[in-house]
């Protein structure tokens, strides 16, 4: 950050309050300040506002995720490495196709350096589905991170304090100022923390219904049209694909529960929903075809890449699949039966989601703590035919009131057409 320009941050602000164009020379050196602790943090929020009001360009998104990205280190790999690549998720109910994906494209002589977040409200997130598995450390170096790319291609962990400082310091003040659901806030966070791998591709699966941050596809394809366009300034080849969340994705909600579906598909069984997005955000990134893809997941190359992901970072290999019946088999199992016959219409993400925060599988405030057993099974996927008595799903809790809330929640967000 050498040679940046003085500036007069009350006049930036205004400039941009008032809706005129930043130099990316001056947005490096507001977000330099506010890192080093210069710029404080009423005038970075006010910044935050502005923006939230009135926007940003292209290139003032590209030149804030450029800045997010030099506060802290960036992966460098050594001469001759494979091609890197990554996926990211803007989020959704019973989401674990990352815990797929970065094994599969493991094998494909790709490295995977997979930088994840926790999950907050309804969405679940990648790092606390990871530390349900005993003993499996997401808190990786990045010197580790790389020693172990260069062994078997794949490492999946945590935002690192070294990693993006920024971005950590500036969604905190946009959490508590209202301001974070703004598009080019939201781009800068999301792309400066991937484009910090030093990536050559990465594929987005952008989200929206009811159980995602974006409501409706109009909003997703801004979001999703913002960040390739943003990757795409930053020489990262970068495609985004957009999926609807208005019912969980495969019929697990919950860590534990998600993570042995996850191992499932792993197998080359698992839900169909899942399988193809998995394949279909693979495909995009992948040096071979789908077909090599669908191989490596039903032949065990896929899961014997997982096992050895486990093993380098702690993990106990001997505990997958077996993380809901055995190591965190909530006190409470009960089967939820339809009390109608129809055909399955909906099954509202937003209601199990938000069931399953309720349960304990997610987070109300950051420094809650998840309940790695608890959450939904075998739920019923719309267009279903189903008949009085049969199963909706089943939910595993800590106690027999919250069972009786889950059931309810389960008959509230599964809809019939008689």
């Amino acid at each position: 950050m050498a040679d940046l320009p003085n500036i007069h941050v009350p006049s930036l602000i205004a400039r941009k309050r008032d809706g005129s164009p930043l130099l990316a020379e001056e947005i490096a050196t507001l977000v330099s300040g506010f890192t080093a602790g210069t710029v404080p943090d009423y005038q970075m929020a006010a910044f935050a506002m502005a923006v939230y009001f009135q926007g940003l360009d292209d290139a003032e998104t590209a030149a804030l995720t450029s800045a997010i990205i030099a506060s802290g280190k960036q992966f460098a790999y050594p001469p001759g490495h494979p091609r890197v690549v990554d996926k990211h998720s803007t989020g959704g109910i019973g989401d674990k196709v990352s815990l797929v994906l970065a094994p599969l494209l493991a094998c494909d002589d790709l490295w995977v350096p997979m930088v994840s977040g926790r999950g907050l409200g309804i969405t679940g997130g990648t790092l606390d589905k990871l530390e349900s598995i005993p003993g499996f450390d997401v808190n990786v170096k990045m010197a580790q991170a790389i020693a172990q790319l260069e062994e078997i291609g794949v490492v999946m962990m945590g935002q690192t304090a070294e990693f993006c400082p920024a971005d950590k310091k500036l969604y905190v003040l946009r959490d508590v100022t209202a301001t974070v659901p703004s598009i080019p806030l939201i781009v800068a966070s999301i792309m400066g923390k991937k484009l910090a791998e030093t990536l050559d591709a990465l594929v987005l699966d952008v989200k929206f219904g009811s159980g995602a941050f974006m409501q409706n596809e109009a909003n997703a394809r801004k979001l999703a049209d913002a960040m390739v366009a943003t990757g795409q300034r930053h020489g990262v080849t970068t495609i985004a694909i957009l999926t609807p969340m208005s019912e969980p994705l495969g019929h697990a909600v919950g860590n534990a529960l998600e993570v042995d579906e996850a191992v499932e598909t792993l197998h080359g069984r698992g839900p169909a929903d899942l399988r193809k997005l998995t394949l279909d955000l693979a495909e995009a990134v992948a040096n071979v075809d789908r077909s090599q893809l669908e191989q490596w997941l039903d032949d065990g190359t896929a899961f014997a890449k997982w096992q050895e992901m486990l093993t380098a970072q702690g993990g106990d290999p001997a505990s997958s699949g077996k993380l809901a019946s055995h190591i965190h088999r909530a006190p409470v199992i009960r089967d939820v039966l339809a009390k109608s016959s129809g055909t399955v219409t909906a099954v509202d993400a937003q209601q199990i989601g938000q069931a399953s925060l309720e349960l304990g599988a997610g987070r109300a405030t950051s420094d809650a703590t998840i309940n790695p057993a608890v959450g939904f099974d075998q739920l019923v996927k719309t267009g279903t035919l189903i008949k009085t008595g049969d199963l909706l799903a089943r939910v595993h809790t800590r106690t027999n009131n919250d069972a009786d809330l889950a059931a309810k929640a389960i008959h509230d967000a599964v809809q019939f057409e008689k």
